[in-house]
């Protein structure tokens, strides 16, 4: 944790304003897209449809009435929702949209909001690989019947991680379809890739016409991410894949027997929130059980957040909905993605490396990992001149960055450069290198990296060094008048311990929103991860890079993710009855918070024990998973009872009511008394309060006789008391409560972590616990 924690609550709480502060260079009636969201119930009988009637309303406050055959209104409305969400998106200026926000029948407006996307070995680590009997996949799961909706770039379909040979025919209940474009037809889609939507109204809305010649305006992933994604999820096994040899093996999907359908919501200049909101609602209408969602904006308040209120739609159809954590990394509060009705994923690294080395003219060797394979080699047997642009610091300068136009080629031509991470994409900095006349580049870490390691397919020979190295390296080239060094390149590396390892790039809570609400909830595989990839673009991405390949190695909570949707498919196969609740709590009481070396998970950013802030409930464990013992099932009514607890207006609640008229049963004392797999209890400011309560329900899904007993960490700031210590279970699918109650003995500075434990002599369901006390006001 952080030393001082008036300095930590700071840095908190100003990034969480940061998140909130929207900054508009727009006039008052420049026109731009705005969600807007009607009360179904509402449509008066004299209009004949829903849409007719939004319509009626968006006219009704337009600055410039729509005269007869103008069509000036209809061309307004950019997107009908019905599914999980009701309403329109429409393009609309500040008046119009402050307008219609009073109209009757307007549930609320948003503007429109940009996202980012979050950017083999795994089964064989999370041990799915159908190595013998006793594998997932060699169960005949109907993992068949499932199908993943990924909302990414689009999808290569032309990758073997999409063949469908030997697969059953699509599900009765898909109601999808192939849509048609620039080098996408119907053939494209077959029984593994069973639908392909685009969804661009909202960005052109934002951005102007897509080029056609420079983009696919289609379903064909240009970008790469969004088949990287798909693959991962559910890939049909391939053999013998690599990435220019690299990581060679056999690369399949978590749920190789699942479906996707692939609904392309980001293009060249982002993804925009009217795209992505009638891409969840078209999804959950075509009958996807599983949605994986590999990006994310700032985070608003849950009334206000389009994506947090389409996910709870969702969860209402009975859809699990995987989303990122971000890459914010090692920042504290840096989440996004944060509802509890959504699962929200963190990125660890894996027990395999692909390590490289810089041997310095002093004959000393320093450890980096790099992905390079090209026509440029250094020889092991001579040195080369070494140069660096800054100042030896562990924090960069403007000159180290080797940004564009940066590099001087009469100094660095012929030359090995180090360049500080920072600022430029890491192998665009390669890029700058090479330009500038550079042999080599070492891409140095800086504080804000610390030790990770992260691979990239450099167009040169390059080796990424941890800030350490990094620092020692900057000395030698700094202090020494003839500065040499040479690169190797190693191949692949099984085995590594530790592992896994918290990414230093994953975000971190606390959940700022919802301190009761611990985020992120798992952590998954996310560095240096290999999977499909599309076929018009290079794997460095650089419109440079003339290779070709047909797999590439990506890092980012957008891989964890899919790891984390496919299995939750495999869940979803096995336990069909199983509420998306069920599925995350499976998930996140049988995940591990130790490393292959016994010891607790490490974060990457500083080589220290991590905790819930960083890992939730803890790595993901899916062999346990789908035997959990008990689970913390949720409905869709106790999600809403959740929202009452959140100081939100009537009609702000609405927001999430909509679709079952619901209203406050005001079941839950606070906010911590969510049936939630995590426990965070908060004590407020008023240090009078010494005792906090809280209540959890538990369902058998194991034996039908069994007897779990209760263990929980001790505190130091904290007495902490089970009510019954033992729950004696007679019958399956039989609920059973318990109260976890804490008593101060201490008030603590920061938050404590621990966690609760039970155990009937084959299951372990884990609860992490994080106790906070707020500062008590002056």
């Amino acid at each position: 944790m952080v030393e001082n924690p008036a300095k930590w609550l700071v840095f908190v709480l100003t990034s969480y304003l940061a998140f909130n502060v929207v900054i508009s260079m727009n006039t008052p009636l420049t026109r731009k897209t705005y969600i807007v969201q009607m009360d179904k119930s509402a449509k008066p009988e004299h209009f004949t449809d829903h849409l007719e009637w939004y319509s009626s309303k968006v006219q009704s406050v337009l600055s410039e009435p729509a005269n007869e055959g103008n069509a000036d209104e209809e061309d307004r409305i950019v997107y009908s929702y019905e599914t999980v969400f009701h309403g329109v998106a429409a393009k609309l200026n500040e008046e119009e949209a402050a307008r219609l926000e009073e109209a009757d029948g307007v549930v609320a407006v948003f503007p429109e909001t940009k996202y980012e996307l979050h950017t083999t070995r795994s089964p064989m680590f999370l041990r799915l690989e159908p190595e013998d009997s006793t594998s997932v996949w060699s169960e005949k799961l109907a993992d068949h019947d499932v199908i993943v909706g990924v909302l990414d770039t689009g999808i290569w379909p032309e990758s073997e991680s999409f063949n469908d040979t030997g697969m059953t025919p699509v599900p009765a209940h898909w109601n999808g379809m192939c849509e048609t474009g620039r080098a996408f037809q119907k053939h494209h889609c077959n029984r593994k890739i069973v639908g392909a939507r685009v969804f661009y109204k909202g960005y052109e809305s934002a951005t102007g016409k897509i080029n056609e010649q420079n983009e696919y305006k289609s379903p064909r992933d240009q970008d790469g991410h969004g088949t990287h994604t798909a693959a991962t999820v559910a890939g049909s096994p391939v053999h013998r894949a690599n990435l220019l040899g690299y990581a060679y093996g056999t690369a399949r999907g978590m749920s190789p027997g699942a479906r996707i359908a692939a609904y392309k919501v980001c293009w060249a200049g982002g993804c925009f929130s009217s795209d992505i909101l009638s891409a969840v609602d078209r999804a959950v209408a075509d009958g996807v059980n599983v949605l994986s969602i590999s990006l994310g904006g700032g985070v608003s308040s849950y009334y206000r957040d389009s994506l947090s209120i389409a996910a709870f739609g969702a969860m209402e159809m009975g859809v699990f909905v995987s989303c990122s954590a971000g890459n914010g990394g090692p920042d504290p509060a840096s989440l996004t993605n944060v509802s509890p009705w959504v699962t929200t994923v963190g990125a660890s690294t894996m027990d395999r490396d692909f390590p490289a080395t810089a041997r310095l003219g002093t004959g000393r060797t320093l450890s980096g990992v790099s992905l390079y394979k090209g026509r440029m080699v250094l020889s092991t047997k001579k040195q080369y001149p070494l140069v660096y642009m800054g100042s030896n610091s562990s924090g960069p300068d403007p000159s180290s960055l080797c940004l564009e136009g940066t590099l001087n080629p009469r100094v660095v031509a012929g030359k090995i450069v180090i360049c500080d991470r920072g600022i430029s994409p890491r192998v665009q900095k390669g890029q700058v290198a090479k330009a500038a006349g550079a042999v080599g580049m070492i891409l140095s870490n800086t504080a804000a990296n610390g030790e990770e390691l992260v691979a990239d397919c450099h167009l040169l020979p390059a080796v990424a060094v941890g800030e350490k190295e990094g620092r020692l390296i900057k000395r030698y080239a700094s202090t020494s008048r003839n500065a040499t060094a040479t690169l190797a390149f190693l191949g692949t590396r099984l085995g590594i311990k530790p592992s896994p390892v918290v990414a230093a790039f994953s975000s971190r809570g606390p959940n700022l929103l919802t301190l009761e609400i611990l985020k992120p909830d798992i952590v998954a595989p996310g560095v240096n991860i290999i999977a499909a990839w599309t076929g018009v673009l290079g794997p460095s991405s650089l419109p440079t890079d003339r290779r070709r390949v047909k797999f590439n190695i990506l890092s980012g909570t957008s891989m964890s993710c899919p790891h984390v949707s496919g299995i939750a498919a495999l869940l979803k196969a096995r336990h069909p009855e199983w509420s998306p609740a069920a599925i995350k709590s499976a998930l996140m009481t049988t995940a591990y918070v130790h490393d292959n070396t016994r010891h607790p998970l490490k974060d990457a950013s500083a080589a220290t024990p991590s905790n819930p802030y960083d890992y939730g409930a803890g790595h993901i464990n899916p062999m346990k998973a789908l035997d959990p013992g008990l689970i913390y099932d949720i409905e869709p009514q106790d999600y809403f009872d959740f929202l009452c607890t959140q100081k939100l207006t009537p009609t702000q609640l609405k927001v999430f009511g909509k679709h079952a008229n619901r209203s406050c049963r005001h079941s839950l004392a606070n906010p911590g008394d969510l049936n939630y797999p995590a426990i965070s209890p908060v004590f407020p400011d008023d240090t009078s309060i010494k005792v906090l309560t809280l209540h959890r329900t538990v369902t058998n899904v194991g034996l039908p006789t069994s007897k779990y007993h209760a263990v929980v960490s001790p505190f130091k700031g904290a007495t902490v008391k089970v009510e019954p210590e033992i729950l004696n279970f007679t019958r399956k699918n039989q609920k059973l409560s318990y109260r976890i109650i804490f008593i101060t003995k201490i008030r603590q500075t920061m938050p404590e972590f621990g966690g609760l434990v039970w155990k009937d002599g084959t299951h372990k369901v884990r609860s992490p616990i994080v106790i906070t006390w707020l500062a008590p006001l002056l």
